[in-house]
């Protein structure tokens, strides 16, 4: 946990509770609405982190301030059979909910309730207020974009998917087959070509959407 300071690993920790959670219980909640009753089964329609944090995902949110959790399992005929765009929704429920996190801390940042003009902390090793709303922020909008990207098994595939056409179909759904090994390259092997695709796409569009939030 290279230059994680106490006060981070505290704001990370508590956000990832929320944030993975609250992630995981929209795509469920989505799932059961379209007629899916998968998730409920599983005991994924429920508001306790440990149904739903993955080992590895908490790891790698708290080290390298991106993760996952465990996917909720949906079974795509039923929410078809209901709608169409089931699994788009379904996907895109996880994003919005990290989203509508990020909105909340920031309405409340904004407030006037919380003092932003002092330390990140002081003394104590305990973070202000100020300081873990905007580790809550930040961290809500990197999972949002994170998650958008279009690539399996991440959320992007399927909400990027339904719109893609039928005379590219073929061609995308060979792209997913390989999705997890791109990933890896983006991630692992690119930095080592100076191109670091976290810092010039998942950072760039995280802080745009965060300085959006604070109005900055």
């Amino acid at each position: 946990m290279l230059n994680l300071s106490v006060p981070l690993l505290i704001c990370r920790v508590i956000t990832l509770l929320i944030a993975f959670t609250f992630h995981e219980f929209s795509h469920a909640q989505v799932a059961v609405w379209l007629g899916d009753d998968t998730p409920r089964r599983d005991g994924r329609l429920s508001l306790n982190p440990l149904r739903h944090l993955d080992p590895w995902g908490c790891l790698l949110l708290l080290t390298a301030g991106f993760g996952f959790a465990k996917p909720v399992r949906v079974n795509p005929y039923a929410v078809t059979r209901k709608n169409k765009a089931g699994m788009m929704l379904v996907a895109a429920a996880g994003p919005c909910a990290n989203l509508l996190l990020a909105i909340l801390g920031a309405v409340i940042l904004r407030s006037g309730l919380i003092r932003t003009n002092t330390p990140p902390f002081g003394l104590s090793w305990m973070p202000r207020p100020a300081y873990f709303l905007s580790q809550f922020i930040w961290t809500n909008c990197s999972l949002m974009v994170f998650n958008l990207i279009p690539l399996s098994p991440l959320d992007g595939e399927k909400v990027v998917g339904y719109f893609i056409p039928d005379s590219f179909r073929n061609t995308w759904n060979q792209i997913q087959a390989q999705g997890m090994k791109i990933l890896m390259l983006c991630f692992f092997v690119l930095p080592y070509l100076r191109i670091n695709f976290m810092d010039q796409f998942v950072g760039n569009l995280s802080m745009a959407l965060y300085r959006m939030l604070l109005g900055g």
